[in-house]
């Protein structure tokens, strides 16, 4: 007797699985690591490449360590690792690199279930244990096209970013919107250049990989509150391309608040989400001890995404409605 096989839903085969979806995040990046290493050197290559090596080493070893079956197949670490590279200044000692893929690919993501089971973005998680950590490392910027020795000395080659020019009030030529836009500024690595991430952008698009939700919700949130709220001479005097065009808004919104596991299912609450993260950034620039925000934010609504997939379920069919 042939019996049928019974198994939960989704019943839809398609070819975009999970090392395929990554792969095109790994091709959606290189636009920016191209820019990094042109403006930064040699050295922000390393950073990355020991950021990603060093990701995936860790997921194999523990993998082998717990007896589980190998995933580094999935690419999902390499994702990791270059994201975790693209956050840190091209001037991070390689030390620290390894120490923030360690975070990342065993406290946030092993330790809670591996792939899929994480609660908060690791590459951002990281981040931020790097800057409680070392925050003088963190904040090492250097100027663009500036050569960065192989061992560098922080205290010899910083460089103020936009952000923090404008809010520390430090000495530095504020960079024009062509820079910002270009990428001629200094910042982390993979954060610079807005037209290298918004290529990025426009392919994940094509491919379906996100949706524009997010990403656009998240940047215009932002733009508009700094625009009505963030001026020294009242309502509306900001300056709106300014503020979405320095610091990781573009990364962030992107790469990082669109990862399935830790952002919303559903449109609404994609919506919520995403303003949620726009408030958040423009609260801690503008009130905040931090000139950036948007680790932070993101983090924040990572937290609240389950509450929110909770009050925006979605749509059920084939109910019959109550009389």
């Amino acid at each position: 007797m042939n019996l049928l096989k019974v198994s939960a839903p989704p019943h839809i085969s398609t070819k975009n699985d999970t090392n395929v979806i990554m792969l095109d995040v790994i091709i959606a990046l290189m636009p920016a690591l191209i820019v990094g290493a042109y403006v930064f050197g040699y050295r922000a290559v390393l950073v990355v490449a020991t950021c990603t090596i060093s990701a995936v080493l860790f997921e194999y070893l523990w993998t082998k360590l717990m007896k589980l079956p190998t995933t580094i197949g999935d690419l999902s670490a390499v994702v990791s690792g270059i994201m975790l590279g693209f956050n840190l200044p091209p001037t991070a000692p390689l030390w620290m690199c390894i120490a923030g893929s360690f975070f990342m690919m065993i406290i946030v993501k092993a330790f809670f279930g591996g792939l899929g089971q994480n609660i908060v973005n690791p590459a951002l998680a990281a981040r931020v244990f790097l800057m409680a950590s070392w925050p003088t490392r963190m904040i090492a910027f250097v100027s663009p096209f500036a050569k960065v020795p192989l061992i560098s000395k922080i205290d010899a080659v910083t460089s103020p970013t936009a952000l923090s020019i404008i809010k520390n009030g430090l000495e530095g030529e504020i960079p024009t919107y062509m820079e910002l836009f270009l990428g001629n500024v200094s910042g982390c690595i993979g954060e610079v250049s807005a037209i290298a991430l918004i290529i990025g952008f426009v392919y994940l698009l094509i491919r379906k990989v996100i949706s524009w939700r997010i990403p656009v919700v998240f940047i215009g949130v932002t733009g508009l509150l700094s625009y009505a709220f963030g001026g020294n001479n009242g309502l509306f005097t900001g300056d709106f391309l300014f503020s979405i065009l320095s610091g990781s808004l573009f990364l962030g919104a992107i790469f990082m608040a669109t990862d399935y596991t830790t952002s919303p299912m559903t449109s609404l609450g994609q919506y919520i989400y995403a303003i949620g993260c726009g408030i958040l950034v423009f609260i801690i620039r503008k009130w905040g001890g931090y000139p950036e925000g948007v680790s932070y934010a993101i983090l924040l609504m990572n937290v609240a995404t389950p509450l929110i997939d909770k009050i925006t379920p979605p749509r059920k069919f084939g109910r019959r409605k109550a009389q």
